[in-house]
């Protein structure tokens, strides 16, 4: 576990996002069956057991609803680092944190091809493309908090925290679309890490050089 004693989620927030999570996977699995022009709020509640009035408490609209998923993921990817070792490297502790987010279930193949449909429908269904660049900017809020907790960086330099945060969703961005070019036919995992691992590399070269903006880093 993580030395800095991490806040986790209350009851309460898990299950609200447990039922997000559950409504946003009905939401992309009517919409792989059906297309996107045929699914409707009350279709996608139908299916979930909830009333379309209770769809609403949660999502103001069908493609928030689907962009929802991988929100979900994103926000897993801070409570996975808040619980990694406390002694790991960062860039390690980021790069499996991320990677077990996108990991191929263990199941047999037929399920195995329904999750890469599903991953690959968030990345590329232009219809919720702006739902999906919200979801990022959220978790990158929250990813910026999980990594300040566990640099310590809070008051040093605020900066620091929200910037690697938003390499992190952007590596997620990129090497999603270069996996989507690819097929997909494999896991994402290895494209992942081979892109955590360069950058890694070149922060670690970078760490002995001098800073020339300190001033702008520190306020």
């Amino acid at each position: 576990m993580n030395g800095n004693d991490p806040v986790k989620p209350g009851l309460r927030e898990r299950k609200r996002r447990e039922t997000r999570a559950a409504l946003s996977l009905a939401a992309i699995r009517l919409c792989l069956q059906r297309g996107w022009e045929n699914v409707t709020v009350d279709d996608i509640a139908a299916v979930a057991n909830v009333s379309p009035r209770t769809f609403r408490n949660y999502f103001s609209t069908k493609a928030e609803a689907v962009a929802a998923g991988h929100l979900e993921r994103m926000l897993r990817i801070a409570d996975e680092l808040r619980v990694r070792p406390a002694d790991e490297p960062l860039w390690t502790a980021v790069s499996h944190s991320v990677a077990s987010q996108f990991e191929t279930p263990a199941q047999k193949a037929p399920e195995v091809n329904r999750w890469r449909e599903r991953v690959r429908f968030l990345f590329t269904e232009p219809a919720i493309h702006g739902e999906v660049l919200k979801a990022n900017e959220a978790a990158q809020g929250e990813l910026a908090k999980a990594i300040a907790e566990r640099t310590g960086a809070k008051g040093k330099n605020p900066l620091y925290p929200h910037l690697l945060a938003a390499v992190v969703t952007a590596v997620v961005g990129v090497v999603g679309e270069r996996w989507m070019r690819g097929g997909p036919s494999g896991s994402i995992v290895p494209l992942l890490q081979e892109a955590f691992d360069l950058l890694a590399a070149e922060f670690t070269e970078n760490k002995a050089r001098p800073t020339k903006n300190k001033r702008l880093l520190n306020n």
